[in-house]
């Protein structure tokens, strides 16, 4: 799930510009490099529901117990959120095309490695691996869109059908997941591989020629360092924190260990001269709203998935493809406005569709929560699903958007870095949080309202992190004072030209 944009001789996301864009057309070759593109997203969307449902056979074949298990996911988890912010600045310097090819072959040679693998160890190595290329093949391919697609009606269009292509691909996922674990889990590791081959073959031919940053003033090794071992650190502590205990002695070193990796990463990108973050970004109040958007977004429907996934299964005791197709009509929405949404960003603007966005997922999660041991699917689960859908539709593509937008052309991969850092992050944050919520209120016996009553508190708190995302996002809807600047990195903007932008916040 990510998006981009850019604007040469500009630097800040609230950067516009009054020169009006090339004219271009939709051509058999923009459609087939868009994609290509898209399929990378597809796929790294569909390889995360596919090994989910697939675990328990997994476990069962190899023998893994359940700590073990997790690091099948994790192990994905990792390298992608770790890996995510040097991804993107590495596309920058080395070249998008470049980058996205090879780290989409080596995403298609890891999936044919775990499904050939006999081993637990074996296994979760080609998940680190599959993670570590989809870090950057994600920032690499939305850069490469947004310096494709001239800021505006075009690239809202096209970004919209990038970003629901993750919908989509989640959807499909479940749904093919359910019917090759019937035959064999190594289906659902294999699956990718093909798709991931041809995508290569045709990039290849199609995608566009990139120059490296040619005056770069060299690599920023000590923040790259700095960046992914911190985020290697966050997300490793965030994923083992509701097995050593929130408040451990392990877990709390960690976030310290966390903590202090970051304020040198600070303080080594404000003396870089070529930072793998130019934090003069964060100045800007619509990326910060966008970046902290995305990640209570994917953060609660993250924790949402879990649970209904959870409770679909182990308390109404239905299948992995009925569960599935009882996700599908929210991905299906998503797929079908696909083309639609870049139309309706144009007219009203990044800012209130994210507010709306929101308001759908909070509705839709506070809904769920009426589910109880028989719910009647057409009054609370399919409305839930409708909603959430809905919500999904507006809010993703616009936080893309609006993170995106302004950006100058040789920062677009270092913008998609950090906005899929905090994708990632937040998913494995508040999916931990949830946990940690719904283990506190385990019950001593197992029977199915017990442990319905102890998957709400969970629910209310997924539904918790969406308010929370729809008050940061309400501040983008307040017009600013007439005439009054506001410094944003090496860029001076007034406020009211940029509210003029349609796009932006």
């Amino acid at each position: 799930m990510h998006v981009h944009a850019s604007v040469r001789g500009m630097t800040s996301p609230l950067t516009t510009s009054t020169a009006p864009s090339p004219a271009v057309r939709w051509t058999p070759r923009l459609w087939g490099t868009l994609l290509v593109l898209c399929a990378a997203m597809f796929l790294d969307a569909l390889d995360v529901s596919m090994v989910g449902v697939a675990l328990p056979s997994i476990g069962a074949d190899l023998g893994l117990s359940t700590s073990t298990l997790q690091w099948v996911v994790s192990g994905y988890i990792l390298g992608y959120g770790g890996l995510l912010l040097l991804g993107g600045r590495t596309a920058d310097l080395l070249g998008r095309r470049q980058v996205f090819l090879v780290a989409l072959g080596v995403f298609a040679l890891a999936s044919l490695l775990g499904g050939l693998v006999d081993s637990g160890p074996l296994l979760i190595a080609s998940r680190f691996i599959k993670g570590l290329s989809a870090a950057f093949t994600a920032p690499a391919g939305l850069s490469i869109i947004t310096t494709t697609f001239p800021e505006g009606p075009l690239r809202n269009r096209a970004l919209s059908i990038y970003t629901t292509c993750a919908a989509a691909g989640y959807s499909m996922g479940l749904v093919f997941s359910g019917l090759l674990t019937e035959a064999s889990w190594r289906f659902t590791m294999l699956l990718p591989a093909p798709v991931a081959l041809l995508a290569l073959l045709v990039g290849t031919r199609l995608l566009p020629r990139s120059e490296r940053e040619r005056d770069h003033g060299g690599y920023d090794v000590p923040g790259a360092v700095l960046g992914t071992a911190s985020m290697l650190l966050l997300v490793f502590t965030v994923v083992e924190a509701p097995g050593a205990g929130w408040a451990s002695v392990r877990t709390l070193l960690s976030f310290v260990a966390v903590a202090l990796m970051l304020v040198a990463f600070v303080v080594v990108e404000l003396r870089s001269p070529s930072p793998l973050v130019r934090l003069g970004v964060l100045r800007s109040g619509p990326q910060v709203r966008a970046q902290l958007g995305a990640l209570t977004f994917v953060g609660s429907y993250t924790g949402f998935q879990f649970l209904v996934t959870l409770y679909m299964q182990q308390v109404l005791g239905w299948s992995a493809l009925h569960t599935a197709l009882a996700f599908l009509p929210a991905g299906a929405l998503v797929a079908l406005s696909a083309t639609k949404v870049g139309a309706v960003i144009d007219r009203f603007g990044t800012a209130r569709l994210i507010v709306v966005g929101f308001v759908l997922l909070a509705v839709g999660y506070a809904l769920f929560l009426r589910v109880d041991l028989h719910p009647v699917y057409a009054a609370v689960i399919l409305p839930t699903m409708l909603l959430v859908g809905s919500g999904f539709a507006l809010t993703f593509p616009s936080l893309n958007v609006q993170a995106t937008n302004g950006v100058d052309e040789h920062e677009q991969g270092m913008v998609s870095g950090l906005l899929n850092t905090s994708v990632q992050v937040g998913g494995a944050l508040f999916l931990a949080v949830v946990t940690a919520v719904v283990t506190a209120h385990a019950p001593a016996q197992a029977t199915p309202r017990a442990v319905l009553d102890s998957y709400r508190p969970g629910l209310v708190v997924v539904a918790v992190i969406a308010v929370v995302g729809l008050l940061l996002s309400l501040s983008g809807l307040r017009r600013p004072r007439r005439g009054r600047s506001v410094v944003v990195a090496r860029s001076t903007l007034k406020e009211a030209d940029a509210d003029r932008v349609p796009v932006r916040d």
